[in-house]
């Protein structure tokens, strides 16, 4: 997760707008390496989220991908620091809908329900 620099201030997962031109994965791909500096492999999509609730700045949808990553994750450009967390301990401030898209992450992964378990 990364610490937002900008409104709405607290943690969210990794994210951002896709450039004209380039595809959602390859949009997914960028933007996780610009906010945590990983480069993130297997991408999978978790879902499609559009509730025009979901972002206080306006309506905004987002296709959600899953995937691996490796090394240390460092906080950049429009994130002040990036973190992995227990999915256990949250941080208590999380913004837009990223509680619930970290929900539906857990249902769907064996790692996910590991996690739930203990």
């Amino acid at each position: 997760m990364v610490e937002r620099k900008n409104r709405p201030h607290g943690w969210a997962l990794p994210g951002g707008f896709v450039d004209v031109g380039e595809r959602v994965e390859a949009a997914a791909k960028r933007e996780a390496r610009e906010e945590t500096g990983l480069r993130v492999t297997g991408l999978r999509l978790l879902g499609v989220y559009s509730d025009p609730k979901r972002d206080p700045r306006g309506h905004t949808v987002s296709a959600v991908f899953a995937g691996n990553a490796a090394g240390v994750p460092r906080g950049a450009d429009d994130a002040k620091q990036a973190r992995v967390f227990d999915p256990r301990k949250l941080p208590r401030r999380i913004c837009f809908d990223h509680r619930l898209i970290i929900r539906d992450w857990l249902k769907s992964s064996l790692d996910g329900w590991r996690a739930l378990a203990r």
